[in-house]
């Protein structure tokens, strides 16, 4: 394994298979600056090149915030509005990348997630948050609507969730948002390492091969239309059924011990 990039506001900590990327601004509650998401893209490239990386763990330094989203102050300064706006488009390649790493992602929410980072916490495939963490699109109280992270917010939750969260900008509990899907697991803040954890080992332990195959399919199939997604996921099966590790998954059913998988 190459080592990992020294990052000025994005640490990564290895522990086998599982790599953690926390955002390391906590006085600033963890901001998504210009800084931060060139930090946690060139994290994720990293990780997305490293096959000994099975998952990865994004969460915030302190016990405040996970991430509080942008802070006001990028709306103005020396740039332009044009260079404003291409600078923003930074957070649409993140959320892109994300869903393309091939890897899961585990968000281990340790505190609020508003704004952007709420957009971050949605952008992971699966959720552990404290039981204080609090989530919300707070932009209408500052004259902002969530654009940038409306198309992950629509893909996560109910449509009518959704129009109250950003019409109204209010914050939602974790409790609140397990219960429309969003978050997979709440806990009190001394076991929130332990949960995020065992669940991240819990996915190390599956073939790489068929949760890349399968993660990649999930994302692709969502925008398409019924009978395209159909076609596209029925020419993914044959493929699956080839790989080494499926025909690996087939044998231990059998001779019931654990598996063995190359990830090939």
């Amino acid at each position: 394994m190459s080592s990992p990039p020294v990052l000025s506001d994005v640490l990564i900590d290895l522990s086998e298979a599982i790599a953690t990327l926390t955002m390391n601004r906590p006085e600033q509650r963890n901001p998504l600056s210009a800084t931060m998401m060139r930090d946690l893209r060139a994290a994720l490239a990293w990780c997305k090149a490293e096959p000994a990386i099975a998952v990865v763990v994004l969460t915030g330094a302190g016990d405040r915030a996970f991430c509080a989203g942008a802070d006001l102050s990028g709306f103005g300064g020396d740039q332009s509005t044009l260079e404003l706006h291409h600078g923003r488009h930074a957070l649409a390649e993140l959320f892109i990348e994300m869903a393309e790493l091939g890897k899961p992602i585990v968000g281990r929410i340790n505190g609020h997630a508003l704004a952007g980072g709420f957009g971050l916490a949605c952008a992971c495939d699966l959720v552990v948050a404290v039981d204080t963490a609090t989530f919300g699109t707070p932009e209408i109280n500052v004259g902002v609507w969530p654009m940038m992270i409306q198309a992950v917010l629509s893909r996560n939750l109910p449509r009518k969730v959704l129009m109250e969260m950003v019409m109204l900008g209010d914050r939602w509990t974790a409790t609140q948002l397990q219960q429309h899907g969003l978050v997979n697991r709440v806990v009190p803040a001394d076991r929130l390492d332990e949960e995020t954890a065992g669940l991240a080992q819990h996915l190390a332990e599956k073939s790489t091969a068929i949760m890349r195959l399968g993660r990649d399919s999930f994302y692709a199939q969502q925008d398409m239309d019924f009978r395209a997604a159909l076609e596209y996921l029925h020419s993914l099966v044959t493929l699956v059924t080839l790989t080494e590790d499926s025909a690996e998954g087939r044998k231990v059913f059998f001779e019931k011990r654990p598996p063995q998988y190359k990830g090939r």
